[in-house]
């Protein structure tokens, strides 16, 4: 039978101990750090994105012709040629580097101080160059890489692992991004490990929180996209509510098996092209984002925020094809092998499938709730991971009242897109550690899960032991 736990006994004990205080003091501190990095790193990317409407919107935007393939090239030269692991997302990175089995020089392959700066400078010359790109992703590599620096302050008799503070920073860069604490607790969770260690589970979720204040005490505690205003949804909702799901589910799945195969090295003609000259692919593709972005009259450039806020205002000035260019610039922008996310692009192009259905059935007062639906059904199929990405947009709408009717539509979406793709980031994560030469750990579907025999560490401390993260 257990004692009632004593009060003042616990908290002499607890302060008793001064190590475990400093510790926990040295991973808030941290996590501050990163969240300060995610603002700096969020107002770099929207200045650069600034200059490049300036220059769109000089001499009629055809300068932009010439100006986007050759930034484009640039960024994917010195990508190469510098930090070859910032390229792409950067939610990869992070995931290859939660692998057991590797040794803390090879995370430093992934996640590292160099690669966070230099993940920040080259996503925001993708915004300069008006790349279909987003910022959140890179935000779990920038955030991830400043956590795991805190490693070296902690013994092996801390708790804290460098698994743990890689959980904390991916998550820290999802709150502090979206301006959106309980997704990066969710992300967490979901996409990045499915299990909290118990022992610092409220410390994690602490520096989760903290992260996300660094931005909400530079931005304001306001959602991303306002708060829309949503009419009771009623059974007329329910066939176009479907329908949005559906197309989401479809293409999310489409788009994350189309961006699998070009990023992995599927065996064509393009990506034999790429890998012989990835320079002058990156140009191409970069005049093909351009002319693309001029055919839309700018819609396509960039993350599509400024779009989304417009669609859910009710004054959506769009083109007709928004959805199709919008996906294609966005695979031609990720193809390239610039450092971007796909997160804000694909919540864009959930919107426009909204929209476009919204229109179809006569407008009316649900197509905010359909372009909400939509953005949270194609971020899911996406990642296939529905409960982060109705969160997210929950939080970024604003849209406690449409909770059910967007968790509806992030599992229906997500139960499609497996049904066509493997998980994006599992997979290019595996591909990541497989050109490493490197152990790829990822469990298969209902495989138990065993922990491994702790490894010593750069000084011949032993490490605490880690959990693998859950199969999906």
């Amino acid at each position: 039978m257990q004692r009632e736990p004593n009060f003042l006994d616990n908290l002499r004990a607890e302060f008793r101990d001064g190590r475990r205080w400093l510790d926990r003091s040295i991973v808030l501190a941290y996590a501050v750090a990163a969240g300060l990095c995610v603002v700096a790193f969020t107002m770099l990317a929207e200045w650069a994105f600034g200059i490049f409407m300036k220059v769109y919107h000089w001499q009629g935007g055809w300068f932009v012709l010439l100006w986007t393939p050759a930034i484009t090239a640039f960024v994917v030269w010195a990508t190469r040629r510098w930090a070859a692991n910032a390229a792409g997302s950067g939610i990869p990175q992070v995931a290859a580097a939660l692998q057991t089995g590797l040794t803390e020089k090879d995370r430093g392959r992934f996640v590292s101080l160099w690669l966070s700066f230099a993940k920040a400078v080259l996503t925001s010359l993708g915004f300069l160059a008006g790349l279909s790109t987003g910022r959140e992703g890179p935000a779990v590599q920038v955030a991830a890489g400043v956590m795991h620096h805190g490693r070296r302050w902690f013994g092996p008799r801390s708790g804290i692992t460098p698994y743990g503070l890689l959980v904390a920073g991916g998550a820290a860069g999802i709150a502090a991004a979206f301006n959106a604490p309980l997704a990066g607790v969710v992300f967490a969770i979901e996409e990045l490990t499915r299990k909290f260690e118990s022992r610092s589970s409220g410390l994690i979720i602490a520096a989760i929180v903290l992260a996300g204040l660094m931005g909400v005490s530079v931005f304001g505690n306001l959602s991303y996209f306002g708060r829309i205003l949503v009419t009771r949804l009623g059974w007329d909702a329910f066939l176009p509510g479907l329908a949005v799901s559906l197309v989401c589910g479809v293409l999310g799945g489409l788009f994350a098996k189309l961006l699998a195969d070009s990023l992995t090295g599927a065996p064509n003609r393009f990506n034999r092209w790429r890998a012989r000259w990835p320079v002058r692919f990156a140009a191409v593709a970069g005049l093909a984002v351009a002319v693309i972005g001029l055919v839309t009259g700018g819609a396509t450039f960039g993350a599509g925020s400024e779009a989304v806020k417009h669609m859910l205002a009710g004054e959506a000035d769009v083109p007709a094809f928004y959805v199709t260019l919008k996906f294609i610039a966005t695979w031609l922008t990720a193809w390239a092998g610039v450092p971007g996310g796909i997160f804000a692009p694909s919540l864009s192009i959930g919107a426009g499938v909204g929209h476009n259905v919204a229109v179809l059935m006569g407008g009316g007062d649900i197509a905010p709730a359909l372009i909400a639906m939509g953005m949270a059904a194609f971020l899911a199929a996406v990642t296939q991971a529905p409960l982060t990405s109705f969160i997210i947009v929950m939080e970024m709408v604003d849209g406690q009242a449409l909770v059910l009717s967007l968790m509806s539509s992030a599992m229906l979406a997500s139960l499609i897109s497996r049904m066509l793709a493997r998980p994006l980031y599992e997979t290019l994560a595996a591909a990541m550690l497989s050109a490493a030469h490197l152990p790829d750990t990822f469990p298969e579907e209902g495989e138990p899960q065993e922990a491994e025999p702790a490894k010593p560490g750069p000084e011949g401390e032993p490490l605490p032991q880690e959990r693998p993260p859950e199969g999906r």
